[in-house]
C-alpha cells in the first residue's frame, strides 16, 4: 500500500535573483544590478536564520532588501528625503522600537517616515504588542524584526533608542535621544497598555516638536 500524499505544500526555495531582478526595475539608474543583488543577500543573511516561517520569508528579504536600498539613496542624496526621517531602535525590534514607529505613523501620517531596528533582533513581534495597539486602531501585524544597519542609521534624521546601550553609531548631524521606557517583554496586557500610552505621549510630543 502506498503512503497518502502529505497535504503540506513543498516551500518554495528562495530565488535571490528574482528578488533582485523586481527590485532592480525599482532603483534603475540609482544602483548597479551587483549592488542590489548585494543589498538582497545582506538581507537574507540578517532574516534568514530568525526566520520561523518560510514561505514568508521571500516577502520579508524583499521588504528588507528595499528599505537598505531606499535608505542608502536617501543617505546619498539619490532619492530626497521630503519629510524627516525618524529611527526607532531598540534590543530586540519586537516591542517598543516597532510600538513607537507604529505610532508616529498612525499619528503623523505621510507627515514622518519612520523605521525601527533591533541591536539584537528577535523572531517575531511580542503579541500582546501588536494586542495593545490593536485597540489604539494600530495594524503592527505586517511588522518584522530587523538587524540595525549603518544605512538606515545615516538616512535618519532622528534617532531614538530605548535600552540598547551604545550599539547605535553616532554620526555627526543626528538628532540622538535615549527614551527610558519598559520593555514589554514578558509582560501581561495590563502593563503593556501602560508601555503603549507612554510611548504616545513621548512620540506626540517628538511630532509637536517637529511641527508635523
Amino acid at each position: 500500500m502506498s503512503e497518502p500524499e502529505s497535504s503540506t505544500p513543498a516551500v518554495r526555495p528562495l530565488d535571490t535573483a528574482a528578488i533582485a531582478t523586481e527590485l532592480t526595475y525599482q532603483f534603475e539608474g540609482i544602483f548597479t544590478r551587483e549592488q542590489i543583488a548585494d543589498a538582497v543577500q545582506q538581507a537574507r543573511a540578517a532574516l534568514q536564520p530568525q526566520s520561523r516561517i518560510p514561505t514568508f520569508l521571500p516577502i520579508l528579504v524583499t521588504r528588507h532588501a528595499k528599505e537598505l536600498l531606499t535608505a542608502a539613496a536617501q543617505a546619498s542624496g539619490a532619492i530626497a528625503k521630503t519629510v524627516p526621517e525618524i529611527l526607532f531602535v531598540c534590543v530586540h525590534n519586537a516591542g517598543r522600537s516597532q510600538m513607537a514607529a507604529a505610532i508616529a505613523a498612525h499619528l503623523a501620517p505621510g507627515k514622518v517616515h519612520v523605521r525601527s531596528a533591533g541591536s539584537k533582533p528577535t523572531g517575531e513581534i511580542n503579541p500582546v504588542a501588536i494586542q495593545a495597539l490593536r485597540e489604539r486602531g494600530i495594524d503592527l501585524t505586517n511588522a518584522y524584526p530587523k538587524p540595525l544597519d549603518d544605512r538606515v542609521v545615516h538616512a535618519a534624521d532622528i534617532i531614538i533608542t530605548m535600552g540598547c546601550g551604545d550599539t547605535c553609531p553616532v554620526y555627526p548631524g543626528k538628532r540622538y535621544e535615549e527614551w527610558d521606557v519598559a520593555d514589554p517583554a514578558g509582560q501581561p496586557l495590563a502593563v503593556v497598555r501602560d508601555i503603549r500610552d507612554d510611548l504616545t505621549s513621548r512620540v506626540s510630543a517628538l511630532l509637536r516638536q517637529l511641527n508635523v
